[in-house]
């Protein structure tokens, strides 16, 4: 398992560990499409994202590696006011769990949340559902090849 993996695997098991405690909890996936029907409790997708940038350290080799993956954050509600209440409860939740443990487990070097992105989404034959997008950016360091 190369070291990115590692660490977005790490990531997936504390978001899913820290909301697992929620009632109802959100169903927490890694790159999957999102189901037809959103759970009572939410829907947070990890997505692996992108490398933003490598860095070189000499003697010996090394790559210092900043890593940005997604998490999508979906939320259904009857009302405008219950979607925008359940979906910053688990932006809390998942800045939270984050934030509790920067290393994940030893997994990277540093996990830093950033500022979510909102969205307000239809959905064909159903009530409006409210989205956001946060980026989680991944600091570790990877020895010889950037690609293990």
């Amino acid at each position: 398992m190369s070291v990115r993996e590692a660490a977005i695997a790490a990531l997936q098991s504390q978001l899913g560990t820290a909301l697992a405690g929620r009632n109802p909890a959100p169903l927490v996936l890694r790159g999957e499409v999102v189901p037809q029907r959103l759970p009572p409790g939410g829907l947070v997708v990890l997505r692996d994202g992108e490398t933003v940038e490598e860095t070189a350290i000499l003697s010996p080799l090394a790559w210092a590696i900043e890593h940005r993956a997604e998490v999508e954050v979906t939320v259904g509600g009857a009302t405008p006011a219950a979607r925008s209440a359940l979906l910053d409860a688990l932006l809390v939740d998942i800045a939270a769990a984050i934030t509790a443990d920067r290393t994940l487990g030893g997994a990277v070097e540093w996990a830093q949340p950033g500022a979510p992105e909102f969205e307000d989404v239809e959905v064909e034959g159903a009530a409006a559902v409210r989205a956001a997008s946060v980026p989680v950016t991944l600091f570790f360091t990877v020895a010889g090849s950037p690609l293990a």
